[in-house]
């Protein structure tokens, strides 16, 4: 291997919604949680743009054994001190029947700019993602490897959805997140880039004019990071369940060192336009796992259990590079038992089944909402 190989290091990013424990209704983070949680956790824990909501991010790890160890002490912290102001956490990208128009912005200088310059777009912004760092130090690689990743977005995403109810409704979306998140400005697929420079002067036409302060406001679905050397997956819904959130993770690293491995062997993955791959986004968004994406190199759709299977032997050598092979192979996990939007899903109407009425089948989709970030811990 050339002497010039990325750390391919890894870093996580989850967003938790909070709820009362008795009413599972969202709930702002009272006085004290905060500074409780940044006690026990320094800089890895902060206030997220709503105040019923809380962000945390790994440290930087070498292997997901690493993140694991770091991501359940964090989401253990979390719960912990939640529970001692009567709240808990939920890691799913829509509550199933919170109102955004019962929410209100946490106060921060950051936060008060986005209401003022995003209006009620920003308002209705009650989801929640997972972002996930891979550590790339030479900024040209950067690019040239979100070129190719751009692909396997779709396939990140179907996996992740963990967002089928908004406000009471069944959206009949997987990801409803991602419906809510497409109306901000500068967000879906990034595009086809040929250069860092290329990049940093497209940034710079915005900035010099006043228009975004820096790169933080790129909300692409995959982008340089604005803070580190890294490139950042923004694509995914926030898993309910621990062990899911580090399959998708493993998947994200496992992906981008074997690009870098095709082009130590003079080969690449095929460019597709962003128009085709914009289709395989939907169908994600819209299906998750259930209907196959499309094959552009075979022209068909592929059912998802198949494409997994190809993901697994595909990324083979480098999951045992990364030491993350078990994570990886747990996409079938995640098949097996469904996405968590196919989860939640069945939980209503189970509850529906049983006699429970609308109310009560949201109420017993947050309580197994609660369960699941809960098991792996």
């Amino acid at each position: 291997m050339p002497l010039n190989e990325p750390d391919f290091t890894i870093g996580i990013e989850e967003e938790y919604l909070l709820v009362d424990r008795d009413s599972l209704a969202l709930a702002p983070a009272p006085d004290g949680l905060m500074e409780a949680c940044q006690a026990e956790l320094g800089n890895q824990i902060s206030p997220e743009y709503l105040s019923c909501q809380i962000e945390i991010g790994t440290k930087v790890c070498r292997t997901i054994g690493e993140a694991r160890e770091d991501l359940k002490q964090l989401r253990s912290t979390v719960a912990r001190v939640a529970g001692q102001y009567n709240l808990m956490p939920i890691a799913a990208s829509c509550h199933p029947f919170g109102d955004w128009r019962q929410q209100h912005h946490t106060k921060k200088e950051r936060y008060d700019g986005l209401r003022r310059d995003l209006g009620w777009v920003v308002r209705r912004m009650l989801i929640c993602g997972m972002h996930v760092h891979v550590g790339i130090s030479d900024a040209d690689m950067r690019i040239d490897l979100m070129n190719q990743l751009r692909y396997f977005l779709p396939h990140l995403l179907a996996l992740s959805c963990s967002s089928p109810f908004w406000q009471g409704e069944d959206t009949g979306l997987a990801s409803h997140r991602l419906s809510i998140f497409d109306n901000l400005p500068r967000t879906g697929l990034p595009p086809q880039l040929d250069s860092w420079a290329q990049y940093q002067r497209s940034i710079e036409a915005l900035t010099s004019i006043g228009v975004i302060e820096d790169s933080s406001k790129i909300w692409w679905d995959l982008r340089p990071s604005s803070r580190f050397p890294t490139l950042e997956s923004r694509i995914c819904d926030v898993s309910p369940r621990l062990e899911h959130a580090l399959t998708l993770a493993a998947l994200t690293q496992a992906l981008t060192r074997m690009l870098w491995r095709l082009a130590t062997r003079n080969q690449r993955w095929r460019i597709y336009d962003r128009f085709l791959i914009e289709e395989n986004r939907w169908r994600a968004q819209r299906y998750g796992t259930t209907e196959g994406m499309i094959d552009f190199g075979q022209r068909a759709l592929v059912p998802f259990d198949q494409l997994a299977e190809e993901l697994i032997e595909l990324l083979a050598e480098d999951g045992e590079a990364l030491q993350s092979m078990a994570e990886i192979a747990a996409i079938q996990d995640i098949l097996a038992t469904g996405t968590s939007a196919e989860r939640q899903r069945a939980v209503f109407n189970g509850v529906r089944a049983a006699g429970g009425d609308q109310d009560a089948a949201l109420r017993g989709v947050v309580e197994h909402l609660v369960d699941e970030f809960h098991a792996d811990l």
